[in-house]
């Protein structure tokens, strides 16, 4: 099962490449469409009011970029690496409602 808060090795196709993404959307069981919506992880900082700092084990310093929000088809997903901490999520979710104005 796939779950929010979730850290997952992506495919993102040939010019966005394979990118850790945070999973945003609630946990998927056998839905219609088998869809989740993420904020990729990035180690390219341009140091926007919509990136929020992340760091752990076995990462680069890097950032979830709330400006990349976007949707995958499941089977694109290639291994569960972790989970965010409740903070980190918190500040993702802040940054998203901020770029989408809600």
């Amino acid at each position: 099962m796939i779950e929010r808060g979730e850290l997952w090795l992506v495919d993102l196709g040939l010019a966005a490449k394979t990118r850790p993404v945070a999973i945003l959307s609630v946990a998927y069981q056998d839905q219609e469409r088998a869809v989740v919506t993420y904020v990729p992880r990035t180690t390219s900082l341009r140091h926007t009011r919509f990136e929020v700092p992340h760091s752990a084990p076995n990462f680069q310093p890097g950032a979830f970029d709330a400006q990349g929000i976007g949707g995958v088809p499941v089977v694109k997903l290639v291994r569960r690496l972790g989970r965010l901490d409740s903070e980190t999520l918190f500040r993702v979710e802040a940054a998203v409602r901020a770029w989408l104005a809600l």
